[in-house]
């Protein structure tokens, strides 16, 4: 189904770790909070404001994750410099090199680098624009893994809040697949790690992302 590495199944090779030029933002940094109905569990942080990063810079960064840029004195994937140890690949799967509505995207990370705590997942895009950037992983008309990231203006820069969700309201959901999804794409201690690896990553944004923008405007669409 896509959940990740399989029962027996050899996990994907970490990459060397990037030099991590700037501190990454603590957990606490972040509002967390969870809740449980129908047998889904939803996480929703409320991240520290993004200074100098705006909704349109954000919806661009979403838009066009796939490509380099200059880092350490090198030239680094995009998707490696957005979280300089946890992520391992990011692939469109669909025509094209712009991320939009409908795009198809491979996801490998490990969060903490840690190898038993690797995500695995096929998503599909469904909305990018400078409000929000929305995936979601459905099995059979379900959605299984659903990742809202929603930004605002604010003074200087950008609110930014993610909500994810594993598992669905749908007939089947309930029966059976969200135990799968909470079992393999997200068991409680990988979805712990999933939470402070995104609060880093997300915070990094405003190390890179303000000087990437102006940059882009003279070499990309």
């Amino acid at each position: 189904m896509g959940f990740g590495h399989r029962f027996g199944m050899k996990a994907p090779e970490l990459p060397a770790p990037r030099p991590v030029l700037w501190p990454l933002r603590p957990l606490e940094s972040a509002a967390v909070s969870m809740s449980s109905d129908n047998n889904r569990t939803i996480v929703t942080i409320t991240h520290a404001p993004l200074e100098q990063v705006t909704p349109e810079m954000l919806a661009w960064w979403y838009g066009h994750i796939p490509g380099t840029m200059q880092y350490a004195g090198g030239i680094w994937p995009r998707y490696l410099v957005w979280h300089p140890l946890d992520h391992i690949s990011y692939e469109l799967m669909s025509p094209g090199a712009v991320v939009g509505p409908g795009s198809r995207l491979h996801l490998t990370e490990a969060f903490g680098r840690d190898p038993g705590k690797v995500m695995d997942l096929h998503v599909t895009v469904e909305t990018v624009d400078s409000q929000a950037a929305i995936m979601t992983k459905r099995v059979l008309g379900s959605s299984m893994v659903r990742l809202e990231n929603e930004f605002t203006p604010a003074s200087g820069g950008s609110r930014y809040t993610t909500r994810l969700t594993v598992g669905d309201t749908t007939p089947l959901a309930t029966l059976f697949l969200n135990r799968i999804a909470h079992d393999r794409a997200f068991p409680t201690p990988k979805l712990a790690a999933w939470t402070r690896h995104h609060v880093e990553e997300i915070g990094n944004l405003e190390n890179f992302l303000p000087d990437l923008f102006r940059y882009r405007a003279d070499h990309e669409p």
